[in-house]
């Protein structure tokens, strides 16, 4: 017999107890306007990619940002900052943060450029090479999976229209 008889069950004893059956669903709010704006389904799909690669690459510890960075140095070795922070679209200031990462793990280096003394050259290291070739497998990996929803030539269709949209 229950020590508790008649007695609310405690603190403790209300948490280990568990409903019989599934709880209620929660309901969704309609989306109103927004339905109806591609920006709001840009930044939907861009999360769902972000998500996806930042999965698929924990264990690299590689961002889409720092893919970025590296995939444009190894397709142009030597790239100065300047040249490799308007390719990508961001500000100077905000890749020089990205570079001092990339290069404190030892992926890519500075060196003197050749062209401008007042800038630096950038190049992948060893290591760079060895990462960059091991994460654009696992990048290809990546781009079929979010993909997979997509028809024949819709993944070719949508980068298109992508691109139309930024510029």
């Amino acid at each position: 017999m229950s020590r508790n008889k008649g007695k609310p069950p405690s603190s403790a004893t209300r948490s280990a107890i568990k409903p019989a059956t599934k709880p209620a669903t929660k309901p969704t709010a309609s989306n109103g306007l927004l339905d109806d704006l591609l920006g709001y389904h840009l930044r939907r799909a861009q999360a769902a990619v972000f998500d996806d690669f930042m999965r698929e690459m924990a264990d690299d510890r590689i961002t889409p940002g720092q893919f970025g960075v590296l995939a444009l140095i190894d397709g142009n070795p030597g790239l100065n900052q300047s040249t490799l922070a308007r390719a990508l679209g961001i500000e100077r200031s905000t890749l020089v943060a990205v570079i001092d990462k990339l290069e404190t793990r030892g992926l890519i280096a500075r060196g003197e450029s050749k062209r401008d003394k007042r800038s630096y050259a950038l190049t992948l290291t060893a290591a760079g090479r060895d990462l960059f070739a091991h994460i654009r497998r696992k990048v290809r990996q990546h781009e079929m999976r979010i993909a997979a929803g997509l028809a024949p030539g819709e993944a070719e269709q949508l980068v298109a229209l992508l691109r139309k949209v930024a510029t």
